[in-house]
């Protein structure tokens, strides 16, 4: 019994003895960015730090989207090393290299889903002086949901206490989730317009990749809260290395086919995809045969689902090549919202070879292939695959 009353202590002096240095190291840190949403947050995380690098302040970042990463002060990027399942308390060590580097600035990638870890990551964890939400959407709903109010107000737990929340959100039942916490937080809410900041179309023909407008407005008005000069955080922002799930577009031309491949697989709930797919037949429409590649991961049934009600709503389909594990509910949820049955190709569990194949082949002399659903799964295999049969063409 004894034993047991003195390593308790011991335990319960450690916990008191991590969590003083910890709050001495945010000490150290003026600068500390929390960025949370649904879309969108490792590219914006990726934007703010190198806007903060390109003003001359010291500063290490965090992705934890695609592939997490830790981003260094000169912009060189440590993949972060994962024994299990993803754990919160990664925070704690990224804010220790940061104070131990005397990095004068962190900008964190919430990872956390569940609502009441997402509050302890901002008002224990990192206690944010300026806080980012990019949005609401309906994904995640089976933590957060069911519905994309609830996700809002779970987002919501990251506003930070008495600084100031940036958000690119125009929703106006979401917004005001916002608004309230941040009144309830005594913060400052500051909306992220493109159009009311200047984000025009030459400013984003500056970026090597498919960037959205939203994200660069988010991640200059977080820049200029944090001090920085405009013009010198787009400069900055222009030779961020971006995220692995960045949107990009691909040309390959097999067999006397002419194909743009896009690769959408991080956009995985049905809004942002929705967006993107519109916004990409926009541009690259002209083509003979419109062809899209579903990635499903049995882990995330209800994504399935909801990818799958929206092929019905998609416009102009030619074929759908449903891949990777747990597409019977994708497909049933297709043929539900009204996806003709004929366009559908069912490839559950094959390799990238014969999904490659098989989409050359539904694309007659052109075609346009849409990747979208989840980079898991062999998601990421598949894009490879185009990718390293594709040149990359910004005349795309």
């Amino acid at each position: 019994m004894y034993t047991l009353v003195v390593l308790l202590v011991l335990l319960i002096g450690y916990g008191s003895w991590e969590y003083c240095s910890h709050r001495s190291n945010l000490k150290k840190i003026p600068i500390r960015i929390h960025v949370n949403g649904t879309r969108g947050k490792s590219s914006v995380t990726r934007l703010i730090a190198a806007g903060l690098r390109a003003n001359g302040i010291s500063t290490v970042a965090k992705t934890t989207g695609s592939a997490p990463r830790v981003i260094l002060e000169d912009g060189t990027e440590m993949t972060v090393q994962r024994q299990g399942r993803a754990n919160i308390i990664e925070q704690v060590r990224t804010i220790a290299l940061a104070a131990r580097r005397g990095a004068k600035a962190v900008v964190l990638e919430c990872m956390a889903l569940q609502p009441k870890l997402q509050y302890l990551c901002e008002h224990k964890l990192i206690r944010s002086t300026v806080g980012v939400i990019t949005n609401a959407r309906a994904d995640h709903l089976d933590v957060m949901g069911p519905t994309v109010i609830d996700v809002a107000k779970a987002l919501a737990g990251t506003v930070p206490e008495g600084t100031v929340l940036v958000t690119s959100e125009n929703s106006k039942e979401q917004l005001g989730i916002f608004r309230q916490a941040c009144e309830q937080n005594r913060s400052r809410l500051v909306l992220a317009d493109p159009a009311e900041i200047g984000i025009t179309d030459d400013i984003m023909r500056g970026f090597s990749y498919v960037e959205h407008p939203e994200n660069v407005a988010l991640a200059m008005l977080a820049c200029e809260l944090a001090g920085c000069d405009r013009k010198k955080a787009l400069d900055g922002m222009y030779g961020a290395e971006p995220d692995i799930g960045a949107l990009r577009v691909l040309k390959l031309a097999f067999f006397a086919k002419n194909i743009i491949f896009v690769n959408a697989l991080a956009a995985n709930d049905p809004e942002s995809t929705a967006l993107v797919y519109e916004r990409v037949c926009s541009l690259y429409g002209d083509v003979e045969k419109k062809v899209v590649i579903l990635n499903c991961r049995a882990d995330r049934p209800h994504r399935s689902v909801h990818l799958g009600q929206l092929l019905g709503r998609l416009e102009g389909l030619d074929a759908v090549m449903l891949t990777g594990m747990g597409t019977k509910l994708a497909m049933e949820s297709a043929l539900k919202a009204g996806c003709p049955p004929q366009l559908l190709v069912q490839l559950e569990g094959e390799p990238p070879p014969v999904v490659f194949e098989r989409t050359l082949a539904a694309c007659g002399s052109s075609g346009l292939v849409f990747a979208m659903g989840n980079i898991g799964s062999g998601g990421a295999a598949i894009a490879e695959y185009f990718g390293n049969r594709a040149v990359p063409s910004p005349e795309a």
